[in-house]
């Protein structure tokens, strides 16, 4: 029951957004880069137990924004949603970014061509997306099986090129740089409340399931960008596999073709199920607004596959962190059930997330600008 709830829950959790790491982390330096990674693993491990205990404290089973209408109303129901809106827009559009560059590099090895390959993979997406949804739901869930593979592969074919000389410099002055990566790559709240459908009569093991998930993607993030910064050093490109060769690149452009299906069906599905829009109107709302901003950036030159993914951890984690911690409050003095553990809270946690996150965006905001 463990191996399924640790395995539901890491295969939300790490992405086609790993990519990104060893890029931001090479601009702060390692040691300022594992700090971070730490620091994020800490916020989100204490984060989802929370989540884990109010689904414990609930009777029914709910996704986040039914948890956040439940314990906040309605409008903590509606602002759950645009954090989750926001984070699942912010991903595509890096993806789009992502795949285009590389499918640029595969057949130019150059990202002059990323603006025209980024929109075939938007058709083709979008086209799957539109008719194929009951084969790819099944599909997806190979996502993380690539994503592990394409991590593993990374390590075993570059840790013997590893030079020691590019994890010992540090850059003080980019500090803050590979906070709103990170973030992004811990996302999966989402997955909080399927690992303990998951789990059943076995509920009392969501604390250590979630522990165990969280313990094990730092070990995979630390081993990763460990890797590839030390084959790399300083010509660490945004998108990891770019700079290691053109099976990796197709490695890496399948991980972004899952991540990518997985996060626009989950939007389309709770546009559908839990705010009653016909089909053809969520899927229109999924796949637009990414587009048009893709093509935005790539006229004016500002696409940039960290930045976007920087920009939507520090706000979709932010958000959904504080709002679970509100959410918290509320469930531990109106809560339905008694729960299988429970963690102490004191309001002093939420001002300090508060703070951290505002911190964070606005040194993502100032980068990007």
């Amino acid at each position: 029951k463990t191996f399924t709830a640790v395995s539901i829950l890491i295969g939300t959790i790490i992405g086609a957004g790993v990519l990104g790491i060893p890029y931001v982390v090479m601009r702060s330096g390692f040691s300022i880069g594992l700090l971070h990674l730490i620091l994020v693993f800490i916020i989100m491990t204490i984060t989802m137990l929370y989540l884990g205990e109010i689904g414990l404290r609930t009777k029914k089973n709910h996704q986040l924004t039914g948890y956040a209408s439940l314990y906040l109303g309605k409008k903590g129901k509606l602002i759950m949603l645009i954090a989750f809106a926001f984070g699942i827009y912010s991903a595509m559009l890096a993806y789009l970014i992502g795949e285009g560059e590389s499918l640029s590099h595969i057949f130019f090895n150059s990202p002059s061509y990323t603006l025209y390959f980024g929109i075939a993979f938007w058709i083709f997406l979008s086209f799957l997306n539109y008719f194929g949804m009951k084969a790819l739901e099944k599909g997806e869930k190979y996502g993380i099986s690539l994503i592990i593979i394409l991590v593993i592969s990374i390590i075993i074919f570059t840790w013997n090129k590893i030079d020691v000389s590019n994890l010992t410099y540090a850059n003080p002055s980019n500090f803050f740089v590979p906070f709103g990566v990170i973030v992004f790559a811990y996302l999966g709240f989402s997955a909080v409340p399927q690992l303990e459908r998951a789990l059943k009569k076995h509920k009392k093991l969501t604390k250590k399931s979630i522990i165990i998930s969280n313990l094990l993607v730092l070990i995979i993030y630390t081993i990763f960008a460990a890797v590839v910064l030390g084959f790399k050093g300083s010509s660490t490109p945004e998108i990891a596999t770019i700079a290691l060769g053109k099976i990796f690149i197709i490695l890496g452009m399948l991980t972004i073709f899952t991540s990518y299906l997985a996060l626009s069906i989950a939007l389309i599905e709770t546009l559908r199920y839990d705010y009653y829009l016909h089909k053809n109107k969520a899927w229109l709302i999924t796949i637009i607004p990414p587009l048009i901003v893709f093509i935005l950036l790539e006229f004016l030159n500002l696409g940039s596959f960290t930045k976007v993914l920087g920009i939507g951890g520090i706000i979709s984690g932010g958000l959904e962190a504080i709002l679970i911690l509100l959410m918290v409050k509320r469930a531990k003095l109106k809560g339905q059930r008694r729960p299988e553990y429970s963690i102490p809270y004191h309001s002093i946690i939420i001002w300090i997330l508060a703070i951290l996150f505002l911190i964070g965006a606005g040194f993502e905001i100032i980068s990007a600008i």
